[in-house]
């Protein structure tokens, strides 16, 4: 039996007022007052930073002031990103209980198979889901995904590159080179590629549409039913924009933690990346953490969840800050799509050591 889905699209718009209706979304289905929902959303010049990330550290500031691209911070997980016109974005706003499955993980292999089962389906590619979030052909990134779970809530969402330069990309974009290693490749911009690239030509934004909907009514039985947005949603979305979404001090929250009284220490694997910065109080046998700043490309649900560990910790005897971050997991028990409760703690640890050094 399918599902009956809203589907509405937002059209190209200023990427932070994007995310800011992102949230009013999530909000106003919390309250029962949005339906379940698809919606498509394209994005003036934006280079975007993942919810823990640190701005500085993962965009090439001076590259995006001046070529007027907009420097904007996701309610979402995951990397920087660039997005432009030609990029199309999608994304589920769903009750959990409409469509049930037990993890983020889950929810992350069902979504991309669908999504590219349609773009397969509609232009002939062999399009495929690649752990822990890509969909891929032949190797390269043609649509990277993320969500979280907020109560019942889940956003998932997506960008399929249709028309992308990839040199502009990653001039914008700071890239570890442990990323590009472990990927075997010598140059970023080998990463990704786009329907152009694929197909030999630019196919219309409403084919793209129609193909992820295909996807999506084929392998998760949603029945799509085309709306506008409502009045409420515009009016949340221009609101959050305007107090929060949209102004520099949630961009920046996270700009550059580095210090001379910061300790750091970072991990990446398979899962990503997260790095620690931890400033140490007290004398030196009686010192606490003082606090706590956890970044990366992880992906948690929820992600308030973070922000909850680095509160947990302060105060904490520096030898104790370990068992503090098994005691925190084993309390909260998260879901983690991406790095394991060890991998904090470790980071965590690193850091503190590097007092002792």
């Amino acid at each position: 039996m399918s599902t009956p889905f809203r589907v509405i699209d937002t059209g190209v718009r200023h990427g932070r007022l994007q995310i800011a209706f992102d949230q009013a979304l999530i909000e106003l289905h919390k309250e029962g007052k949005t339906p379940d929902t698809v919606r498509f959303l394209r994005f003036e010049p934006s280079a975007l930073v993942g919810r823990h990330q640190a701005v500085r550290h993962e965009l090439k500031l001076d590259y995006c002031r001046a070529n007027s691209i907009g420097v904007v911070r996701r309610i979402t997980g995951g990397g920087a990103i660039y997005l432009d016109p030609n990029q199309v974005g999608w994304e589920l706003v769903l009750s959990r209980t409409r469509l049930p499955m037990p993890t983020l993980a889950d929810y992350t292999r069902a979504i991309c198979e669908a999504a590219a089962h349609g773009l397969s389906k509609a232009f002939g590619i062999d399009a495929r889901y690649r752990p822990r979030n890509d969909i891929e052909v032949e190797g390269r990134k043609l649509c990277g995904t993320g969500g979280f779970f907020d109560g019942d809530t889940l956003i998932y969402q997506g960008t399929v590159l249709v028309d992308a330069d990839p040199v502009r990309i990653m001039s914008c974009l700071n890239v570890a080179e442990a990323k590009l290693q472990k990927r075997d490749l010598d140059k970023a911009e080998r990463r990704v590629t786009t329907l152009k690239a694929l197909l030999g030509e630019v196919p219309p934004v409403a084919d793209v549409h129609a193909a992820v909907l295909t996807g999506f009514t084929e392998q998760l039985g949603i029945e799509p039913v085309e709306a506008p947005p409502s009045e409420e949603e515009e009016a949340l979305a221009a609101k959050l924009f305007a107090e929060e979404i949209g102004t520099d001090e949630f961009v920046y929250s996270i700009d550059d933690p580095r210090g001379p009284d910061i300790f750091e220490a970072s991990l990446t694997g398979a899962g990503g990346t997260v790095a620690a910065y931890v400033r140490i109080e007290g004398p030196a046998r009686a010192q606490r953490v003082g606090s706590v700043l956890l970044t990366g490309d992880f992906f948690v649900t929820p992600p308030r969840i973070v922000y909850d560990l680095e509160a947990s910790l302060r105060g904490v005897p520096i030898e104790q800050a370990g068992v503090a971050v098994d005691d925190f997991f084993a309390r909260t028990k998260p879901d983690l799509l991406t790095i394991a409760p060890a991998d904090f703690k470790r980071v965590i640890e690193d850091a503190i050591y590097e007092t002792a050094a």
